[in-house]
């Protein structure tokens, strides 16, 4: 596969790779180079180094691939999961996860990249032991890479020309990455079978438990896994100790009473706490080769007893490093799958609600912003859906029967009735964000709104944030996945699903998408069955209004109106 010649980055701590994987190596090597003067820069590259292993894992081991698979997907197929041992899958969340932050987030620092430098050398020795027929004892000690890597051990004078040289290198790696790809796309493999995969397991857990037998701390799963949640902890704002050291944000192995067992004490693996002492989400660690629901029972026990002790529930959370999942049981949610850990302020609204949020009869659309009868319904059904603890909806209306006025007199709704704190509006054209913001300011003058920036994750000031798919794409992992209450998606349809729904993954809240795509195309073009459509039929100027429940073929409701040719004006009315 790598019969070209190619000008690579050398490195200090991979070049043992170089003969197999020369894209490995010199992404370390570039790593290596970054790391003390584009910490950001380092770290994407070592999420490069992550995916390319995987990938590569995915190609030798013949694995089943999902359709349209990002990272996240490679790493959570059932079929890697099996030939991949479960320390080394914690490592390459680790560079996948503190990678992302730095693709979207632009967040990273030395300190970060020189720990993410030693997992992905880690998983360089794991890899050349599992599959190059390399032994542990043989594998080389990571050396810290000094100021520049490989080229920063040379003279200074010559500063111009390795400029010159890396950014000549740089071009080459993307070359290479680009032809293995090809190369991967071409290849027309039968899928391993589960014999097969099972092999292939134990062959990388035998290459493992030697790997541990040399280098113990390096292989030890309970200190990755400590790492990763400490980690996910301090990206969402927590104050978090190193190693087993409590603050007043975190409490690790917190001892709670009236628990079950003889000494009727227990000890929680993390309690979060708020301002005034008391508990606002109680957190329990599971292996990484566990389901981290396994662990909600215990999780329950542990919430049981903060509960009698501090006369306030704390919110459950469940993980093994890389898989979390939420349970607010007090608000009689079902527990769900998110993508990290709540801020401290994102709690704290979490408690707030649950007192302060209105029954569902008193959600109520406002007919002053959207007053057509099938705009009021439209609303109202969204809310029913929501208040059935779905967090995603669809409305259906055809063009000019004002999508944004009906999307803006929901969020009306849910502030007013403290669903909602927080809301995004996404977009994907600047002159689409621009008519949105003119529309919010017609219709909610004293809500006070921005368009979405870099310095947006600590802004709880505002209450209304647009942004187009692109720019907020960039930013997405710098905001805690609890921030926002409510997205609204314009133009909901397949392709900018699949391009931007990391987007729509990571955060944790009601979702509401938009699109004129008639009913009869939805299978095709979106993704959700709508939660209400409207369309034309008979002739030009006639509204037929149709009520679609998920799930459900759509029916027609009891309504019909006559829309004018121009659609609905900026009054509303004819």
């Amino acid at each position: 596969m790598h019969s070209e010649s190619y000008l690579i980055m050398q490195s200090i701590n991979f070049e043992f790779l170089r003969p197999k994987w020369p894209e490995l190596s010199g992404l370390g090597g570039f790593a290596e180079a970054y790391t003390h003067t584009d910490a950001v820069g380092a770290i994407s590259k070592l999420r490069m180094f992550c995916e390319q292993v995987v990938e590569w894992i995915h190609h030798d081991q013949r694995l089943p691939k999902p359709f349209q698979a990002n990272l996240n997907d490679l790493m959570a197929n059932q079929a890697f999961r099996d030939v991949t041992p479960d320390v080394v899958l914690s490592k390459l969340h680790a560079l996948r996860k503190e990678g992302n932050k730095s693709v979207h987030g632009n967040a990273g620092d030395t300190t970060s990249a020189l720990r993410l430098l030693r997992e992905a050398f880690n998983v360089a020795r794991w890899l050349h032991v599992t599959y190059a027929g390399g032994i542990a004892a043989d594998c080389p000690v990571f050396v810290e890479p000094p100021k520049g890597g490989v080229e920063g051990d040379k003279q200074r004078k010559e500063k111009r020309a390795i400029l010159e040289r890396i950014t000549a290198q740089e071009a080459q790696m993307q070359k290479l990455l680009a032809d293995l790809e090809a190369q991967r796309s071409r290849a027309t493999q039968a899928e391993a079978t589960a014999e097969e995969r099972k092999a292939a397991l134990d062959a990388a857990l035998q290459a493992t438990r030697s790997l541990h037998a040399v280098y113990p701390m390096a292989f030890n799963e309970d200190e990755t896994r400590r790492y990763l949640i400490d980690q996910m902890l301090a990206d969402a704002g927590w104050d978090v100790g190193k190693g087993n050291v409590s603050t007043n944000d975190v409490v690790k192995e917190a001892p709670v009473q009236y628990q079950v067992g003889p000494s009727s004490e227990g000890r929680a693996d993390y309690v979060l706490s708020d301002d005034n002492g008391k508990p606002l989400g109680v957190v329990e660690a599971k292996k990484t080769s566990r389901d981290p629901q396994l662990g909600r029972k215990q999780a329950e026990q542990y919430a049981d007893g903060l509960e009698k002790e501090h006369k306030q529930r704390p919110v459950i959370f469940c993980t093994n490093g890389y898989d979390q999942w939420i349970w607010n049981d007090a608000a009689g949610e079902p527990p769900r799958k998110i993508y990290g850990f709540y801020s401290k302020d994102s709690l704290q609204h979490l408690h707030f609600q649950r007192t302060a949020k209105k029954p569902v009869s008193e959600v109520a659309a406002n007919p002053d912003i959207a007053g057509w009868m099938f705009q009021m319904e439209a609303v109202r059904r969204v809310v029913e859906r929501f208040a059935q603890k779905k967090r995603r909806a669809l409305i259906v209306q055809a063009t000019g029967t004002g999508k944004t006025r009906v999307a803006i007199s929901l969020c009306d709704a849910m502030i007013k009735a403290n669903w909602a704190k927080r809301i995004l509006f996404l977009c994907d054209r600047r002159e689409l964000r621009k008519q949105a913001n003119k529309a919010f300011n017609e219709f909610m003058p004293s809500l006070p709104r921005t368009y979405v920036k870099g310095s947006s994750a600590g802004d709880t000031t505002n209450r209304i944030f647009l942004s187009t798919y692109p720019a907020m794409m960039k930013i997405f992992e710098s905001f805690d996945v609890g921030f926002f209450d409510l997205i609204i998606c314009d133009e909901s349809h397949r392709s900018l699903y699949n391009r931007y729904r990391q987007i729509l993954e990571y955060f944790d809240c009601y979702q509401l998408g938009l699109t004129a795509t008639p009913v009869d195309f939805l299978a095709r073009n979106t993704t959700e069955n709508p939660t209400w459509a409207t369309s034309y039929k008979h002739r030009p100027g006639r509204l037929v209004l149709t009520g679609v429940d998920t799930g459900t073929r759509p029916r027609p409701a009891q309504l019909d109106g006559l829309l004018p040719a121009g659609g609905i004006t900026r009054s509303g009315h004819p």
